[in-house]
């Protein structure tokens, strides 16, 4: 009777020691992902596979990158930098351009002429291209209100935007923030042959922006304001939905250097035309050592003229088919059979032995 009761007491306890070593471990339920067993696609390299998919990406990238650079060959431009042509000629140190940009009171109007390289076939896309301005800066980015924005009845929402969030007095701003504030205020117009070209300066920006992140029923308020003035005026009457200057540069740039469109040339310009802009140089880029470019462009199937896309194209199919064509060569000239065990390390004679 008692070795009975010893051997149950020894079974329980073993029972109970294995039950805590289980509650105790740690290693994962048992299943087909965690011990990666799932089915899997796994390939043989063999040199024959690898020279054709090569020479695949070869065949199909070259032409992709051939049509990318003719297609940005075909976009004809024309751009002016104007920043410094647009001072006074006795204005010449930093300190005397800021002076001069930010004095309200003196006329900054300037004529520049523009010579037309290539026929330029309409639309022909008017932007603004600044240089060393970093819209990608993180206080700058998040110094804005998207429910401000959008909706009337939160215009009292100014969290973010310090610290153009109210004036002086504490009414909010709106829209509030470093980004509406900063807004790009020069101004252009054209002419060619003493008559005017007209602008469209509808539909520049996005319609999902439009449409979806300002509002139809939001208007400007307290606005530029304060004593210090970043950039332009918005109009107190118009929606923000319909401000589209303020839509363009809203939507902020990832680089130092950034183009935006200002607006379209809706008449075919020719070889040679003389073009005159009248512009306002209004926009403090002095401060901070910036540049201002005006650009004319057309458009290609691909968009504007940049020949990276194609180069980048051309070089990763150029490369693919050197080495395809290496690996070829070294296929024919040193063949060696798939799967050989003579070339495993521990299948190869010692040197000398």
């Amino acid at each position: 009777m008692n070795h009975s009761n010893s051997s149950a007491a020894a079974t329980a306890s073993g029972s109970a020691d294995a039950a805590n070593l289980r509650r105790n471990s740690r290693r994962p339920k048992y299943s087909k992902f965690t011990q990666q067993e799932l089915p899997a696609c796994k390939p043989i390299l063999t040199p024959k596979w690898v020279i054709s998919v090569f020479t695949i990406v070869g065949v199909i990238f070259i032409p992709i990158g051939v049509a990318s650079l003719l297609a940005s060959r075909d976009v004809v431009e024309v751009v002016d930098r104007y920043d410094s042509a647009c001072l006074p000629a006795n204005v010449s140190h930093k300190d005397d351009k800021v002076a001069y940009i930010t004095d309200r009171d003196t006329d900054k109007s300037c004529t520049r002429t523009v010579k037309i390289t290539k026929d330029m076939n309409q639309p022909i896309y008017v932007y603004y291209q600044l240089d060393n301005f970093y819209q990608n800066h993180r206080r700058y980015v998040k110094s804005r209100n998207d429910q401000q924005l959008r909706d009337k009845n939160e215009a009292n929402e100014t969290s973010n935007c310090d610290p153009e969030k109210t004036t002086a007095d504490g009414k909010p701003i709106v829209p509030c923030g470093l980004i509406a504030w900063s807004l790009f205020n020069d101004t252009y117009s054209f002419s060619r042959d003493g008559k005017n070209i007209t602008v469209n300066r509808k539909h520049i920006s996005w319609k999902s922006d439009r449409d979806h992140k300002f509002g139809s029923d939001v208007y400007p308020k307290n606005f530029q304001n304060g004593t210090l003035i970043g950039g332009g005026k918005l109009d107190s009457n118009l929606p923000l939905s319909e401000q589209e200057d303020l839509i363009v540069w809203m939507r902020t740039a990832a680089l130092p250097t950034f183009r935006k469109l200002w607006g379209k040339i809706e008449v075919d310009l020719k070889e040679n035309d003389t073009i005159t802009i009248n512009l306002e140089n209004n926009y403090n880029t002095y401060s901070f050592s910036g540049k201002k470019k005006l650009v004319l462009s057309t458009a290609s199937w691909l968009g504007g003229k940049n020949d990276f896309l194609g180069l980048a194209y051309l070089s990763i199919g150029g490369f693919c088919f050197v080495l395809a064509l290496l690996f070829t060569l070294l296929y024919l000239i040193k063949p060696r059979k798939l799967g050989d065990p003579s070339y495993l390390s521990w299948n190869r004679n010692p040197a000398g032995q």
